[in-house]
């Protein structure tokens, strides 16, 4: 049984019995202040499926050289992290696939690298919030089909697409987000030859397989009931993400590159979708996306599908071209 499949039978069991209502999840989430929030609807709120940590997010990563590799495809996608005076650190999609959240130190910088598979959303943030260094978790808990992560320190609940507290103390509270994109495995040995990767994690998972079997070529996202998005985009189709101005992939692919504004966009092949096929080494190249400002410096965004762009920037600007 598929890993998605196993989700979509206990989300239906759960469903069930979940209420509109933060009552019903003050069980499980007695530490958690539901009465600051800023959820307009409970209803939006669901289970995936796994419990609190159901899904364990990497505490403590471990790094090895690029010659240290052996099993790694050519075109799978990592998401890079290379910080200004840092040794460059890839933290491989099949790890994160997995984990979905990383909490790493980087020279005095505490990192979260985190990658949503229902919405191919992979963003890395800074986890210092007002001088307190937050560790985070995955609360098993979707809305709109992202993940709810939750903090350590206050089990507050932070909504991973914005990276925003939506539940608890931090409600309001916006995650700094650094600048880092994803790319494929030969591209960041290329970039950076002297680059760590991070070490296989201590647990039994099938790394380096794809549960979600052909997910971003599916009719219809896991768990959404919201909106499509305008323009006939088709909800599953990525989108580059830069404040709330989404570019379809589609667009910058026929393109190669799009000035527009302060933002230039880059597109190259040789990544391979994370979420076709079972292997990385037979799904199908959707290409690397770079994004600068005009004097050329890295600018945080993401590459996300069109659909929880659209349920979260419900009045973001599409850059479709003329």
């Amino acid at each position: 049984m598929s890993f998605l499949r196993y989700f979509t039978i206990l989300a239906i069991l759960f469903a069930g019995t979940a209420q509109a209502s933060p009552e019903f999840w003050k069980f499980e989430w007695p530490n958690t202040d539901f009465e600051q929030t800023s959820v307009d609807s409970w209803v939006e709120v669901i289970s995936g499926g796994p419990p609190k940590d159901g899904i364990r997010a990497i505490d403590d990563p471990h790094f090895i050289g690029i010659d240290q590799v052996e099993d790694f495809d050519a075109r799978e996608p990592v998401i890079t992290v290379a910080l200004d005076g840092e040794i460059a650190r890839a933290y491989p999609i099949r790890y994160l696939m997995w984990h979905e959240i990383v909490n790493d130190k980087i020279g005095d910088i505490p990192v979260a690298v985190t990658f949503c598979p229902l919405c191919n959303s992979g963003i890395t943030f800074d986890r210092n919030v007002g001088g307190q260094e937050l560790v985070f978790g995955v609360s098993g808990k979707l809305r709109n089909s992202d993940m709810i992560m939750f903090d350590r320190q206050t089990e507050s609940w932070w909504q991973q697409a914005v990276g925003t507290g939506i539940v608890g103390e931090m409600n309001g509270v916006e995650l700094n987000t650094l600048p880092t994109w994803m790319e494929s495995w030969d591209q960041f040995k290329e970039a950076h030859p002297n680059g760590l990767v991070m070490a296989k994690p201590q647990f039994l998972r099938r790394y380096g397989q794809n549960p979600y079997y052909k997910y971003d070529s599916s009719t219809r996202p896991f768990l959404y009931n919201g909106e499509n998005p305008p323009h006939d985009i088709p909800p599953l189709v990525r989108v580059v993400r830069v404040g709330d101005m989404a570019w379809p992939l589609t667009r910058l692919a026929e393109a190669g590159e799009i000035s527009e504004g302060n933002v230039v966009l880059s597109w190259r092949e040789g990544q391979a979708s994370a979420l076709d096929q079972r292997e990385f080494s037979i799904s199908r190249d959707v290409g690397s996306v770079r994004v600068r400002d005009v004097a050329g410096n890295d600018l945080p965004h993401d590459v996300m599908f069109a659909f929880a762009f659209h349920a979260f920037w419900p009045d973001g600007q599409w850059m479709i071209g003329e």
